[in-house]
């Protein structure tokens, strides 16, 4: 049994990580032309581009609108205005997600109420929602997360009994499907990111999705600065700022919505294989396949590590599975109300006065802290003569060697794990050159 690379042995896989982001051949020539063009903001709004690649978008999720925004947790604020969230009033969100979920809430003036996380999708549980629902609640932040789908035949059931809004957060789902319904079309309006890291990217960026024209018009109005919306059949407006996309940015966003498709379906591909893998390795669960979801997408793949009485912490495991050539987080995210970087005050966001203190949510808790390990994203890109061998074969050989020494890791020095220990405030900057 070969010495573990975080203890002086060789990493069990060695070569080059796929490249992200990915860009298209067409890039350079459209960016060429914003360019030469001189019309390089969002305004006239929305600008040339930036309505080419919102429309395609739109139809690629089956929803009828889609607008540009500035970024991904902009976009959720847009649509819960648009969608009449208004002071003191609550929208649940889920416990273990980007804090910018609840922010947007907070920007909204709502009140963000967490509700606990299913163990099998990590995604928001139902009936925790039913059980956080109140007279005050008003609206509902579904999160799909990772590589999963609420489940969103149940919420949808459930928030038309309450007559509560859905406002989807798809910062991680571009492409996905639940049962033949794209991400951001299922509930009354859809929120993308499209930030550097995601299945998309033009750095910085967002865009919303609805099929309600009401909705539409709204959302336009507080993106375009309290201006009418193109087709203004409500004739209604609200205060606004700019929130408009830059035309090289919807330039490059053109591009990425091309090859979309196909990274997705390799991501796939090579995902079903590592389940496959990763399901033979005591100690590892792969997260159960939805049957729901008939186009997947994954942001990030995700799998359970089970500490059980081994002394070997998931942090620890984690900083394992970097050694041996396998970028890996464990504290992707933490429990928003316990996050470092969610810390509102009642003089910023007075619509808190009174709250009491937040419920625990253990499943999120259990997953941030104790089980979850996330891969990113671009380690399925690799293909099957990738330099040093296929890229899931490495990542299946560095799980099983690190499994193996266990015994040698809980004996380890704890501070091995540190970096991987640390809140997501506390992380030095200079993490982000893994490219994760």
């Amino acid at each position: 049994m070969s010495a573990l690379a975080l203890l002086g042995g060789s990493p069990a896989r060695s070569g080059s990580l796929p490249k992200w982001p990915v860009a298209n051949p067409g890039d350079a020539e459209r960016l060429q032309q914003v360019l030469g063009s001189g019309n390089w903001g969002g305004y006239p709004y929305p600008n040339r581009f930036a309505s080419q690649f919102a429309d395609a978008f739109a139809k690629y999720h089956g929803a009828e609108y889609a607008s540009c925004v500035a970024n991904g947790t902009v976009a959720i604020l847009i649509a819960l205005r648009a969608a009449g969230i208004a002071f003191g009033d609550e929208v649940i969100v889920p416990a273990y997600t980007w804090d910018g979920t609840a922010t947007a809430v907070l920007d909204a003036g709502g009140i963000p109420v967490f509700a606990d996380v299913d163990p099998d999708s990590y995604c928001l549980d139902v009936e925790a929602v039913r059980r956080a629902i109140t007279p005050r609640t008003r609206a509902i932040v579904p999160v799909h997360l990772a590589m999963r789908f609420t489940d969103m035949d149940a919420l949808v059931a459930l928030a038309k009994e309450q007559n509560l809004a859905i406002i989807e957060d798809c910062a991680h789902a571009h492409g996905g499907e639940w049962k033949g319904k794209g991400a951001g079309a299922i509930g009354d309006a859809g929120c993308f990111s499209l930030q550097s890291s995601k299945l998309m990217t033009s750095g910085e960026g967002g865009i919303v999705t609805t099929s309600r024209l009401e909705i539409f018009e709204l959302m336009q109005s507080v993106i375009n600065c309290g201006r009418a919306s193109q087709t203004d059949r409500f004739g209604k407006r609200m205060i606004g700022s700019n929130y408009r996309i830059t035309e090289f940015q919807a330039a490059v966003l053109i591009g990425q919505l091309e090859t979309l498709p196909q990274l997705n379906e390799l991501r796939a591909k090579n995902a079903a294989r590592l389940s496959a893998g990763l399901a033979g390795i005591p100690g590892i669960r792969p997260l159960p396949p939805q049957s729901q979801v008939t186009r997947e997408a994954i942001y990030q793949y995700v799998f359970r590590y089970d500490e059980g009485d081994s002394g070997v912490s998931r942090d620890m495991f984690c900083a394992a599975m970097d050694a041996e050539g396998v970028p890996s987080d464990g504290r992707f995210y933490e429990p928003v109300y316990r996050s470092d970087l969610y810390k509102p005050t009642t003089r910023h966001f007075p619509q808190l006065n009174g709250r009491g203190e937040q419920p625990a949510c253990p499943v999120s808790e259990r997953a941030a802290y104790h089980e979850s390990v996330w891969l990113p994203h671009f380690l399925l890109l690799g293909s099957a003569d990738a330099p040093g061998g296929n890229l899931v074969d490495g990542i299946l050989r560095a799980v099983h060697k690190v499994m193996e020494n266990r015994e040698a890791l809980r004996t380890a020095d704890p501070k091995l794990a540190a970096l991987k220990s640390l809140s997501r405030a506390d992380r030095p900057r200079v993490e982000v050159k893994k490219n994760y």
